[in-house]
């Protein structure tokens, strides 16, 4: 099953939607979707290696202006629906004692969430919600998703045969391992805030 997922992953990857398809999942990826655009990302550039720099921008920028809708999520709906549920377990101090440590430290929190495999939407809407300062909160989304894309666009430009081999014979353990990730990034959400 995961080998026919694969195989027709990497054919939508050599469509000719699949740049839309990148953006879009790119967008959607940063304020709601709990998939990567690696999934994406990965077979499009070992399928046309001279394009990697093309899927990093649009990435990176899709990316960035879906963090924006997360953000602005945050911003607009906190108060139809976290301050009524703050207010009815009597926490409604709680949120602001938070949000002021967020303010100070939280451009490394969005950083740190833009790079790593931790739910970047999680961080997206809690700037909004906790008001972030937007031109801190755009310039370290535009960092951390470029090192990111970049960076994984560039390996696989340089190494992409040995890369694809290795990910065609491991396929089931890279599967088990993204997973691990994804939900292991949603738990670490639960910890964290």
């Amino acid at each position: 099953m995961l080998r026919r997922l694969y195989d027709f992953t990497m054919s939508l990857a050599a469509t000719r939607h699949a740049e839309k398809g990148l953006a879009g999942v790119s967008f959607v990826e940063s304020s709601v979707f709990p998939i990567p655009p690696d999934v994406l990302l990965i077979p499009m550039v070992l399928a046309e290696r001279t394009k990697w720099l093309r899927y990093a921008f649009i990435c990176t920028l899709a990316s960035v202006a879906g963090a924006l809708l997360g953000y602005a999520i945050g911003a607009f709906l906190y108060e139809t629906l976290g301050e009524p549920i703050l207010r009815f377990y009597g926490q409604e101090d709680a949120f602001q004692r938070i949000a002021e440590w967020y303010n100070r430290w939280g451009g490394w929190g969005v950083l740190f969430a833009a790079v790593t495999p931790f739910p970047y939407k999680v961080l997206t809407i809690f700037s909004g919600a906790t008001g972030l300062n937007l031109p801190v909160f755009i310039a370290v989304s535009i960092v951390g998703r470029s090192l990111r894309f970049f960076l994984v666009s560039w390996l696989l430009y340089h190494f992409g045969p040995p890369i694809r081999v290795f990910i065609e014979k491991n396929l089931g353990l890279l599967f088990t391992l993204f997973m691990v990730l994804l939900i292991g990034g949603f738990a670490a959400v639960r910890y964290v805030f």
